[in-house]
């Protein structure tokens, strides 16, 4: 049987303007580019990952009624039967910065639609959820549709995957969604806003890995950017996971590629990892490369070239 994903989260309409640099406070900065719009949202980012590497997607979320989701989300295998729209609010945004210099972005986001969802929002879609294989959710949307999102996906038996970004800025995360979580893929920093633990090198990797041990997660996935992903399972399975060297283009989108592409490699009982893990990076890998969010998302095919490339 085909693996069935489904993510809870964000819908943004991305608003992208590319910089020679970025510029420091107070300085104006000439650009030979002007702002063009996109898709993305960190959740339907990881929900067209998912889809593009052919596993059948559902994506919960909510957008304003001014969105066109036969035409944004036009997506082989990405099912948009549980997209509410909101009565009150627009569809999210994303306004985005992306250095030419390096790759890098900025990115400041309206909640919008997305700040609107409720727990009984996801508890009217509990059907998705409880026929999956694994729930992604982010924190794009409110808390409680997460925490809501995770409790149905215990009742069901199904895995979920928390990436704790954007962080909040205080108070770290509540209890309850720690012990609900399967898996937690925070980036570098992202980890070290919840644990107060800086990653600085395997040893301080293994600190952080611990901590959510202690709050009932099995599986840690910490992203170090070019250095590629750290690993660890309850069972004291770790490693690491180089990335593919590319030229970058622009970063965004990248985090949420690796985990949507992982998704659909893992088993149930996470005993392929590592192998999934490589299959993610290398999707990241052609993301990096290429301008914009949802644009730049691979296909299966694509994902698997560059594996094969580096066999």
């Amino acid at each position: 049987m085909a693996k069935i994903i489904t993510v809870l989260g964000s819908t943004n309409i991305d608003k992208v303007i590319s910089v020679p640099r970025f510029a420091t406070s107070g300085e104006t900065l000439h650009t030979p580019n002007h702002q063009i719009e996109a898709m993305g949202g960190k959740g339907l980012n990881q929900g067209v990952a998912a889809a593009r590497s052919g596993a059948k997607t559902n994506m919960i979320t909510k957008v304003g009624k001014e969105f066109d989701t036969s035409k944004n989300m036009n997506v082989e295998n990405l099912s948009t039967d549980h997209v509410m729209v909101s009565e009150t609010e627009e569809t999210g945004q994303a306004y985005i910065t992306v250095s030419a210099e390096t790759g890098d972005n900025i990115i400041h986001i309206y909640g919008g639609a997305n700040a609107d969802m409720a727990a009984a929002d996801v508890r009217a879609h509990e059907a998705a959820i409880a026929e999956s294989d694994f729930l992604i959710t982010q924190l794009e949307i409110p808390m409680e549709a997460v925490i809501e999102g995770f409790k149905i996906a215990r009742e069901n038996g199904v895995k979920t995957i928390l990436n704790p970004a954007p962080m909040p800025e205080n108070g770290g995360l509540p209890a309850e969604l720690l012990q609900l979580t399967d898996i937690i893929t925070p980036n570098e920093h992202e980890t070290f806003l919840l644990t107060g633990i800086e990653v600085t090198d395997e040893h301080s990797m293994l600190h952080n890995a611990a901590y959510y041990f202690e709050r009932g997660i099995d599986t840690v996935i910490i992203t170090i950017g070019s250095e590629g992903s750290f690993f660890m399972r309850d069972n004291g399975e770790e490693g690491i996971v180089p990335a593919f060297k590319v030229s970058a283009v622009d970063t965004t989108a990248a985090g949420d590629t690796f985990i949507g592409a992982t998704a659909t490699r893992l088993h149930a009982n996470l005993d392929n990892l590592a192998e999934a893990m490589r299959y993610g990076s290398a999707a990241s890998s052609v993301t990096v490369s290429r301008a914009g969010a949802q644009p730049s998302i691979p296909t299966e095919a694509e994902v698997l070239a560059v594996l094969d490339a580096h066999k």
